[in-house]
């Protein structure tokens, strides 16, 4: 390994913070080049809309084996890698879940030696920079691209034609190198035009949606709630199919296909109904090499595998035929056959690719033609097959499988934790970094309690930091002797951030009526909310405006804090969940897919409370009863209740006291002196009139619940042991075993 200096031409001591980071950047590249690429015949295209790839510089120092040597040269003159990774930026890339499940299983393909790459679009702004202003969410461009001289994305020379929007665009491709863990690396292949202006944006996020070549690639998941918006977001997902389609057969070409048997040469993953396009767009590309239509329906399905990832109305896009009239006209007389000939076999209406009102249903064409569908926990592909698509898996029964969902231990524990690591491999050794299931191992020493004490030391010292950083980033004390209770996700009422506020209004009630908890608890939210999503937005504004009515009181105080974290992010991910002592994975009951926040929580030592939803049932069943604390009605419960139209809100509402009590002080004095009244009156009553995720039939469960996980929290021998069972029976979740089941029966590379 070269030593940074050479990179620097000049003694580290004298060099600037950019230099020397640019030096890291181009110190990883050499020994990217070095390692090589994963090479083979057939190679897994997985194609994405987001790639939540969060910073790389440790990542790769320690997926390369230089981690330590790095280390000691920045320290040798009184540097530490800790502060280059505050100064890298982190690419906004991604979303949610979504997209950071996509970023660990590149990282798992390229560990695994899979000739694989990520392919999907370069946003300049990604999704936005969340800024709170008079405790309200305010959207902002996250222009992670206008930093330094160099960049962990570079450009190819690379390009290829593609008709969108009535123009005929000239892409560019870059590449993001992944690198594999003791292994040769992968790439992350990213599509973008050269025209694009970023000084199109004038307003927080605003900027004219119509102007197709200035604002193709600005932000991710643009603003829907107009057709500009939808627009838009149908000729991003066609950009980005037909670039992967061009890519796909280019390759495959190369090494020798005819394209006939393409299948030998690519499998392609589709990961959710985002890159839909690449199947009709395949079939095109096919044709017009002079391929027969239906072959070609042949030809895709075997390549193409689709992943859903949820039931939600978001996830199963639906276009009207018009948008696709005026941006991919050249594609819609293929979808019009491919529908003909799936209504020339089967009647059934819902399966049908145009429905009635003309409206083109992108997840029916990825069932139709893909030859494998997988749901990514075990309950969420039953709830698929049994209910939500039922009628497909009737005519489909050997397509539909299950693949839960993993996480790179890489990053979620080696690289973000590193003290906890420490003293894992202190006792098992290292092979867990690459063999998660190594990890079982650690079980014998839940009653060792020079390694349980050790455990407990780890995480204090992880709140302790945790705490520092809160209040270097928005100024709020936290008290790291409290109860670190984390609710981290993307904000949705079907995630129910409000049943967790609803609580902690309870317990404030509690704590003037002269009831105090045991210990202190400190809530962390850490969530952003869509820019037109109304409902998340409120309840935002009510958390931050209850932590603001919490932390004003002094009788109050002292037992209890309510952190609206701004920004969440991976790199704050990274920092929180090595903290957190609870895991709040309170969905409603058949609403989460799967989930990878419970997974990374409890690999660094977090207890679960949750309802038995999507991965929580198998947390559940690895860790048993002892370790987690469950709690709500079941899926079947709440299934039978949406087709029953059975729920009423205001019934809960009215007859039970303690939940009248804390829905109404959203709308109390307290609350409205401080915040928005009009948004807090809105949100009362979206819960007392719909309360669509059926929050209150759960609350009283799940305040005993929380009550039962405070009160385990105070006898520290038997915390500890719950902690070191989470993390030895997290070897599950790694998403090295989930890359390994896809490749083994769906891609066969």
């Amino acid at each position: 390994m070269k030593k940074l200096c050479e990179y620097t031409k000049k003694p580290l001591a004298e060099s600037s913070e950019l230099e020397i980071f640019n030096a890291l950047l181009n110190l990883v590249s050499d020994e990217v080049k070095d390692r090589g690429y994963n090479e083979g015949k057939k190679k897994v295209y997985y194609v994405s809309a987001e790639f939540l790839i969060g910073k790389l510089l440790s990542n790769n120092l320690i997926n390369l084996g230089i981690y330590g040597e790095v280390k000691e040269e920045l320290e040798a003159v009184g540097r530490t890698i800790a502060e280059f990774e505050e100064f890298e930026h982190e690419p906004s890339l991604g979303n949610g879940g979504l997209g950071r499940l996509a970023a660990c299983f590149i990282d798992s393909m390229a560990t695994l030696g899979m000739p694989a790459d990520g392919v999907g679009l370069a946003y300049h702004c990604g999704l936005f920079k969340q800024n709170f202003v008079n405790g309200r969410q305010y959207e902002t461009p996250d222009y992670w691209l206008t930093w330094g001289t160099e960049s962990w994305m570079h450009r190819t020379d690379k390009h290829y034609d593609v008709e969108v929007g009535g123009y005929k665009l000239r892409s560019t491709m870059y590449e993001i190198d992944v690198t594999g863990y003791r292994s040769k690396c992968g790439r992350l292949r990213l599509f973008d035009i050269d025209t694009i202006d970023e000084r199109l944006i004038k307003n927080r996020i605003q900027f004219d949606k119509g102007d197709l070549l200035k604002n193709l690639t600005l932000f991710l998941y643009p603003d829907d709630s107009d057709e500009a918006g939808r627009l838009l977001r149908v000729y991003q997902e066609y950009f980005m199919s037909a670039n992967a389609a061009q890519l796909i057969l280019e390759e495959a070409e190369a090494k020798g296909s005819n394209l006939h048997d393409l299948y030998d040469y690519a499998a392609v993953q589709i990961n959710d109904t985002h890159p839909t396009f690449v199947i009709p767009e395949l079939i095109r590309l096919l044709t017009e090499r002079g391929i027969a239509e239906e072959e070609a329906y042949g030809i895709v399905t075997k390549v193409c595998a689709y992943t859903n990832h949820t039931i939600l109305a978001e996830a199963l896009e639906t276009w009207p035929r018009h948008y696709l009239e005026k941006a991919v006209p050249h594609i819609l007389p293929i979808i019009d056959r491919m529908n003909a000939y799936i209504a020339a076999k089967y009647s059934e209406p819902f399966v049908q690719i145009i429905d009635g009102d003309n409206k083109i249903h992108m997840a029916n064409i990825d069932i139709h033609f893909s030859h494998m569908v997988n749901g990514v926990a075990r309950l969420h592909t039953e709830i698929l097959k049994a209910s939500e698509l039922k009628p497909f898996y009737d005519i489909y029964p050997d397509k539909f499988h299950n693949k839960t969902n993993g996480i790179t231990f890489r990053r979620w524990l080696r690289s973000c934790n590193h003290e906890l690591s420490d003293i894992i491999s202190a006792r098992i050794g290292k092979d867990w970094i690459k063999d998660a299931d190594e990890l079982e191992k650690l079980l014998p020493y839940a009653e060792d309690e020079e390694f349980t004490s050790e455990l407990l030391d780890v995480k204090h010292q992880k709140k302790v930091e945790f705490a520092e950083y809160v209040k270097r980033h928005q100024g709020i004390e936290v008290n790291p002797d409290s109860v670190f209770d984390v609710q981290s996700k993307r904000l949705h009422e079907y995630k129910r951030q409000q049943l967790n506020l609803l609580w902690a209004i309870e317990l404030y009630r509690e704590i003037k009526a002269g009831h105090r908890p045991l210990r202190p608890v400190t809530l962390f939210f850490g969530a952003k909310a869509a820019p037109a999503y109304v409902t998340a937005k409120d309840i935002i504004h009510a958390i931050i405006t209850f932590g603001e009515v919490v932390r004003s009181d002094p009788e109050a105080s002292p037992w209890l804090n309510v952190v609206m974290l701004e920004n969440y992010n991976v790199s704050m991910a990274e920092k929180l969940i090595p903290a957190a002592d609870i895991s709040e994975q309170i969905s409603l009951a058949s609403k989460e897919a799967s989930g990878t926040g419970n997974m990374k929580f409890m690999l660094n030592g977090a207890v679960t409370l949750g309802t038995m939803d999507g991965a929580n049932v198998e947390i559940c069943e690895l860790v048993g009863e002892d370790n987690i604390f469950t709690f709500g009605k079941s899926s079947d419960e709440v299934i039978r209740a949406y087709a029953e139209h059975s729920y009423n809100p205001y019934h809960y509402y009215e007859s039970n006291h303690r939940l009248r009590g804390a829905v109404d002080f959203l709308v109390g004095h307290d609350m409205v002196s401080r915040g928005d009244e009009t948004v807090l009156k809105r949100l009362h009553s979206e819960l007392i009139g719909k309360d669509w995720f059926m929050t209150f039939p759960d609350f009283e469960d799940y305040r005993a619940k929380k009550t039962a996980i405070l009160a385990a929290y105070e006898d520290k021998k038997s915390w500890a042991k719950k902690m070191t069972v989470n993390i030895a029976k997290a070897g599950y979740f790694s998403s090295d075993r989930t890359i390994k089941q896809y490749n083994d029966d769906v891609w066969g590379v």
